[in-house]
């Protein structure tokens, strides 16, 4: 991160946003943040992820970015937050390295 001027302020409650590096180590190295990298993580995913990501590409970044912010503010009333990472079940170690 540091090669790209990023860096990270100290945050107990976690990161402040999600970063997508694409071309690692190679002259094409670029990183992505906040809703540019929700669009590149969303066309990895199965159908119809990738054609949301499309979709929500043609909002301008501008825009994509407050909603991302907002939903950044608002995530743990909307999805909850665990006090610990739970350790992945047996059928479920097969999908991590």
């Amino acid at each position: 991160m540091a090669r790209h001027g990023i860096s990270f302020p100290e945050s107990k409650s976690g990161p402040t946003t999600i970063l997508v590096v694409r071309g690692f180590g190679g002259s094409e190295e670029r990183v992505l943040e906040q809703s540019e990298a929700v669009l590149a993580l969303l066309a990895e995913l199965p159908q119809p992820w990738p054609a949301v990501a499309r979709a929500l590409g043609w909002i301008p970044r501008p825009v994509r970015d407050a909603g991302y912010r907002l939903v950044a503010r608002w995530r743990y009333r909307i999805w909850g937050r665990l006090e610990n990472c739970p350790a992945p079940k047996a059928n479920e170690r097969l999908r991590f390295l």
